[in-house]
């Protein structure tokens, strides 16, 4: 039995009834044709249905697994297709095949129970393309990519930077469910990020600037030490979830702003420390977002470096002698760890700081925290102003 099957419990062997596989299937087809994000449009149906908990976790399950394995899948469906499938029966396909695949679900219930599910149009094919799938036995798969289900570009970019081994594991982790973990004040963060707001050196009263700061983890985190935080987000959409968090925290001491943080509204040399939790590719956290391995597309990594390498710049300004620069991103690049990193570290005006200790990993001037089963991957530098 495999570690999917017993997570997904009397439903990974085909116990959930259709109404999960056919939820699923309706936002499989959201996802792919109108361009929902998984971790939008699944809570949204989930919300309006009337599944059991059961039936929930199991709809939640085939939506993020379908998705995450969506290029390894299509490789065992396609051999037995002779013209591509409309939506409704691709999903219907993918549905079945993860059952059998992933999951290993007797054949008669992943088939018979998909079927069901699909639109009764596409029932003739699902049924016979399931079989068929079925009765093909273990894959040998072509490459790492599909056997893993990333777009050549990650796999490449992060053996490149990561060497082999360390890549392959990694992006085997984000393949697994994230775990939900919770601070002591009941906010959801994950781990690798709680540890980012642990490495700064915060004294009650400091004013620290968080200036991508949406949607509050780490400013909230920051604010329950005793400091006071100016919170900033360049979207004036996400003020709201910075706003919704600071008061279900009761973070009275964090100020709101809405600006751009390369150019940020505050009085040069005021902060005594800078977070710098820049906008990344996200590649150390795609276990919390399935699809958006299929999303990021290659040319936002050297984007998103320069963006970074002008948010650290700008930030340099506002730190008092003295003060603590901190770059954080989930990410794994070497374009947005190290290069970056290593530009703000030639600036005169920084002295790199020692980097955090176990369980982070040297990388560079920082540190980083490969994906595993506890946490995100996350990449940390610190700077002091000279």
């Amino acid at each position: 039995m495999s570690r999917r099957t017993r997570r997904s419990g009397a439903s990974g062997r085909g116990g959930a009834g259709p109404s999960a596989r056919r939820l699923a299937l309706d936002v499989l087809v959201r996802i792919d044709t109108g361009g929902a994000y998984a971790n939008v449009a699944l809570p949204a149906a989930l919300a309006e249905s009337r599944l059991a908990e059961r039936d929930r976790a199991f709809a939640t399950e085939l939506v993020y697994g379908v998705t995450r394995r969506r290029r390894a899948l299509d490789w065992a469906i396609d051999p037995f297709l002779v013209t591509p499938p409309p939506p409704p029966a691709r999903a219907a396909l993918r549905i079945g095949a993860y059952q059998l695949i992933e999951l290993d679900t007797p054949a008669y219930a992943a088939v018979s129970a998909t079927v069901a599910a699909a639109p009764r149009s596409h029932r003739g094919l699902v049924n016979a393309v399931l079989r068929r799938v079925a009765e093909a036995g273990p894959r040998d798969w072509p490459d790492d990519a599909t056997r893993l289900s990333y777009p050549d570009w990650i796999v490449e970019t992060l053996i490149a930077d990561l060497g082999r081994d360390t890549a392959l594991e990694s992006l085997e982790s984000m393949n697994a469910p994230a775990r939900v973990q919770r601070r002591a004040d009941g906010y959801v963060q994950d781990l690798s990020s709680q540890m980012v707001v642990d490495a700064i050196d915060v004294q009650p009263g400091d004013l620290v600037a968080d200036v991508c700061a949406a949607p509050g983890g780490k400013a909230t985190a920051l604010a329950a030490r005793g400091a006071r935080v100016v919170a900033c987000d360049s979207h004036r959409g996400r003020i709201g979830l910075l706003e919704a968090n600071r008061a279900a925290l009761d973070a009275e001491k964090m100020l709101l702003l809405a600006a751009d943080a390369r150019h940020p509204p505050l009085q040069p040399g005021c902060c005594d420390a800078v977070l710098v939790d820049a906008p990344c590719s996200g590649l150390g956290s795609l276990r919390r977002r399935p699809d958006a391995r299929w999303r990021v597309e290659p040319s936002a990594v050297s984007r998103l470096a320069d963006l970074q390498r002008e948010l650290l710049e700008a930030a340099v300004g506002l730190l008092r002698p003295g003060g603590e620069l901190v770059y954080s991103v989930c990410t794994l690049t070497a374009a947005e760890t190290l290069e970056v990193a290593a530009a703000a570290s030639a600036d005169e005006r920084l002295e790199v700081l020692q980097p955090s200790v176990e369980p982070w990993l040297a990388h560079g001037d920082g540190a980083m925290l490969l994906p595993d089963a506890g946490h995100d991957g996350m990449a940390l530098f610190r700077w002091c102003r000279r």
